[in-house]
């Protein structure tokens, strides 16, 4: 999933993301390690091996759910945590990591056995005192404290747990989710999520997912949050503020919670009217909805710059325009339900939620595709949207640049002229529903895009995802 700058469909045309990739702070902080050294072939990996992320995620376990109880105290800024990880080893482990960055741990327990456990930069690593069979489910318990601190990105930008004036706006793409809390912190490891979140009495914690309820004392709010459907660790909030709550369910069932800062809801308001029509429209282009709950996080965050697709409920750092919201909601399909396999595929969420927007404003009186696509072409060679491909920009500051989200859009633009109108859209669901919930690649892509339309699409696509330079058009 990807994160997007907040710009109007109507300025898709000049479209100029800023390009951000989280840090990773790499300072050593040991906390005991007292078991012997584990025997070969039987540690988690440190990472999955994605080229961009190399210590992203973990190997030699699949999380299955967290449970994360956490207290924010808005005027220290301290947060107290304890993480519940239910997994299944993947392998024998007789140690296995878990992401997370800053923070002090205090105590891991795995199937509530006290466990030996050291730091090493952004990995937790655990040591259980008997080896975990392959096969095996188990649970790793985690607590911690201390006052979590953002990662900073190449451009600047802040991303993970970032504190507001009367709380925190939480966005953790693509490494930001371990500032919080410790996960299995790479997109192909989804699991469910329980956030049991307690703040001040007049501030109110977003998570992801449905409000199960809510408790309060004389001096403290707490708020029970359950995201069912499987979620990618970056996708996880637990934005907090001082909002405007609005609740409703639409006429398909779907349970909207709208959270707004009051200084952004003269602005917000208008946009946020349309969620229910634009959740209708695309259910109709990509199929159905592939989550129970939707709404929005609308924060007054003056120093974030970005809006970000938190699963069923993307989070804004100020009034969204409408381009945005059809964005960040088109993520929900694609970025969100699909997501990505390696970060080498982030076009796979920025080209088809951008494309969304040309779409959308091609149906509702806007320009058409084609001619949001001809504005972008006639840009000379030497522009920065062709700068790199696509469909493997590179790690740095490249991952979320502009040719991702508009070379990524015109990709598949030149996709709907070769096979049609008709066959596009047929495209655009299938991947929506074979890889609902799931995973999915470019080759992948391409694949289904051939198989449904009969057509050798190849080097069409492999053209314009990965060629450098400016594809030649027909």
């Amino acid at each position: 999933m990807s994160r997007s700058r907040q710009l109007s469909a109507r300025r898709t045309a000049s479209l100029s993301r800023t390009a951000v990739l989280a840090t990773v702070p790499v300072a050593l902080a040991a906390l005991l390690a007292t078991a012997a050294p584990a025997a070969a072939g039987t540690t988690g990996a440190s990472g999955v091996g994605d080229p961009y992320f190399p210590l992203a995620g973990n190997g030699g376990y699949d999380a299955a759910h967290y449970d994360l109880t956490l207290s924010y105290d808005t005027r220290t800024r301290r947060l107290d945590g304890r993480a519940a990880i239910t997994a299944r080893a993947t392998q024998r482990l007789t140690r296995f990591d878990l992401d997370l960055s800053g923070l002090t741990v205090t105590g891991v327990t795995v199937d509530h056995v006290k466990t030996a456990y050291r730091r090493d930069g952004q990995e937790l690593v655990v040591t259980p005192r008997r080896a975990l069979r392959k096969g095996q489910s188990f649970r790793v318990t985690v607590t911690y404290n201390g006052t979590p601190k953002p990662v900073t990105d190449p451009d600047g930008s802040l991303d993970g747990w970032i504190p507001t004036d009367d709380g925190a706006f939480v966005a953790g793409e693509p490494q930001g989710a371990m500032t919080w809390f410790p996960a299995n912190n790479h997109p192909t490891d989804k699991a469910s999520y329980d956030f049991t979140l307690t703040v001040p009495r007049g501030r109110t914690a977003v998570a992801n997912g449905v409000l199960l309820g809510t408790r309060s004392t004389s001096a403290t709010t707490t708020f029970r949050w359950h995201q069912a459907e499987p979620m990618a660790a970056y996708l996880a909030t637990a934005t907090i503020g001082a909002f405007r709550v609005r609740q409703y369910t639409t006429p398909d069932g779907i349970r909207v919670y709208d959270a707004v800062d009051p200084r952004e809801a003269g602005a917000a308001t208008p946009v946020l009217k349309q969620l229910p029509s634009v959740l209708t429209w695309e259910s109709k282009i990509f199929g159905p909805y592939p989550f129970r709950a939707a709404g929005s996080i609308v924060d007054h965050a003056p120093d974030v710059g970005y809006a970000l697709e938190t699963q069923t409920r993307p989070v804004y750092d100020s009034a969204p325009d409408l381009g945005t919201l059809v964005h960040e909601t088109a993520h929900q399909w694609f970025g969100d339900s699909v997501s990505l396999t390696t970060w080498k595929d982030i076009w796979l969420n920025e080209g088809f939620a951008t494309y969304a927007e040309w779409l959308y404003d091609e149906q509702h009186g806007g320009p058409s595709a084609q001619r949001t696509f001809d504005t972008l072409y006639a840009r000379p060679a030497s522009d920065g949207l062709w700068a790199y491909p696509p469909g493997d920009p590179g790690s740095g500051a490249r991952i979320f640049g502009t040719p991702v989200y508009a070379r990524g859009a015109m990709a598949l633009h030149a996709l709907r002229r070769a096979v049609g109108d008709r066959a596009f859209l047929r495209v655009l669901r299938a991947w929506a529903s074979e890889h609902r919930a799931g995973h999915g690649t470019t080759d992948g892509f391409i694949a289904l895009a051939g198989r449904l339309s009969g057509k050798d699409l190849d080097a069409l696509l492999r053209t314009w995802l990965y060629a450098p330079g400016k594809p030649a058009v027909s």
